[in-house]
């Protein structure tokens, strides 16, 4: 039985080398880059038995996506689009230190993955999973996903597989009010929301510190935990009515893209096996932490790295 399956878009990242300009640039690092592949990826390489779910094109760039997740032990489960408007997904990062700072830019609009329905879906293997992962982002992508996201849920949560979901929203794919009415719908199918602090005030009109707003959460929507990520002051999580809070570990801040993601892989790689939400909110940490000296936007880490951080074992050669 899968420990895990995640659902969302997989684009494939094109960026310049170190820190050249987009419109000068002359090559490429490319790079798959989703936040639910993300998130398997980090849960396979510390431990689950993760599967990613998803709709690609039947295409040489398609199958760049399903072959980079592969190569980390994560099962593709995918449907594969052999229309002639089949279409990957793509996103340009272009990075800087200040004052410019990191910009990106979509183009992903009509890809094959926004016409994914339930029916073409594994719905068995969410039903048999331990967990089923998604973000805000999908059902923001398309009618059909934002139909599809609401779907899957549910045959989760009927089937008793623990269901979660990472707000993370993006101002560029729609406007807070609009984001709000669609996820909150959602939420009662949820067990475990992660929302970072800034978006459960931006989307979610919340106010007050970190742990009221994880707390009105919960007692709203009946979320099993509420976690709520604070950026460098770290994360809480509000469950059984009490609060458990977890400080950041020092870490670089040169590969920040995939940090989110990573803290949830890291999170579910302990929550899912049962141990306790403070662990689990250490593990996610420790994975962030580890993934901001990464390139791209994947955690490649090891279970033995994560308890290296939580040893406090920070030497910086290995022997």
């Amino acid at each position: 039985m899968t420990d895990l399956v995640t659902f969302g878009e997989t684009m494939l990242r094109l960026s310049p080398p170190g820190e050249e300009r987009l419109e000068t640039a002359d090559q490429y690092n490319v790079r798959a880059a989703g936040a639910e592949s993300n998130v398997a990826v980090a849960a396979q390489r510390l431990g689950l038995d993760a599967t990613w779910t998803s709709k690609l094109p039947d295409s040489p760039v398609g199958r760049r996506v399903a072959s980079e997740l592969r190569r980390h032990g994560v099962t593709v489960d995918v449907v594969w689009d052999e229309s002639e408007t089949s279409r990957q997904g793509t996103y340009y990062l272009e990075q800087g230190e200040r004052p410019r700072g990191n910009d990106v830019i979509y183009d992903r609009r009509n890809a094959s993955v926004t016409t994914a329905a339930t029916a073409e879906l594994p719905t068995d293997a969410i039903a048999d999973a331990e967990g089923f992962h998604t973000t805000g982002i999908t059902p923001a992508l398309s009618d059909t996903l934002e139909s599809t996201t609401a779907d899957l849920l549910s045959v989760a949560q009927e089937a008793g597989t623990t269901t979660c979901m990472d707000l993370n929203y993006r101002s560029k794919l729609w406007e807070p009010a609009a984001a709000r009415a669609v996820l909150t719908e959602l939420f009662p199918a949820v067990d475990v929301l992660v929302v970072a602090e800034r978006d459960a005030e931006v989307v979610l009109d919340r106010r007050g510190d970190a742990a009221s707003i994880a707390a009105g959460l919960s007692d709203e929507f009946g979320f099993e935990a509420t976690v709520v990520t604070r950026g460098s002051e770290g994360a809480l999580a509000h469950v059984d009515g009490e609060v458990v809070e977890q400080p950041t570990f020092e870490a670089t801040d040169a590969h920040p893209v995939g940090t989110g993601d990573s803290f949830v892989g890291g999170f579910l790689s302990q929550y899912l096996t049962g141990e306790s939400v403070a662990d689990a909110l250490t593990w996610g940490a420790a994975t962030a932490a580890l993934k901001r000296s990464i390139p791209g936007d994947i955690a490649v880490v090891s279970p033995e790295e994560v308890r290296s951080i939580l040893r406090g074992d920070t030497e910086a050669i290995s022997r």
